[in-house]
């Protein structure tokens, strides 16, 4: 199954709930993959530019992007960025393909 890496920060006002309410969070994120046929692999706090990371596993990209997307909806987030990973396999698959590409640059 593919692997994403999701960026999240919270709102002012999620940040005050969880203040006055403390609870892991984690949990939360573990039931909307494991809804879609995915998991979990980690899900940390960071400061810096974003509040959290989460490292999931989903069945497919549309399985993914229901979860973001319920996960944004949902009003307690200020930002929802999620990146596909590829294996370095795929990788390499890629590489190889891009040979038979015929790229034409700009203006060329």
């Amino acid at each position: 199954m593919p692997l994403y890496l999701s960026r999240f920060s919270y709102t002012p006002e999620t940040w005050a709930r969880l203040i006055g309410h403390p609870e892991d969070r984690a949990q939360a994120a573990q039931s909307y993959i494991e809804s879609v046929g995915g998991k979990l692999h980690g899900f940390w706090y960071a400061f810096g530019t974003h509040d959290g990371y989460n490292l999931w596993e989903a069945p497919d990209n549309v399985s993914m992007a229901a979860v973001a997307l319920a996960i944004s909806g949902g009003g307690a987030l200020s930002s929802f960025e999620t990146t596909v990973l590829l294996t370095v396999d795929d990788t390499l698959d890629a590489l190889r393909k891009a040979e038979h590409v015929r790229y034409r640059a700009p203006g060329a």
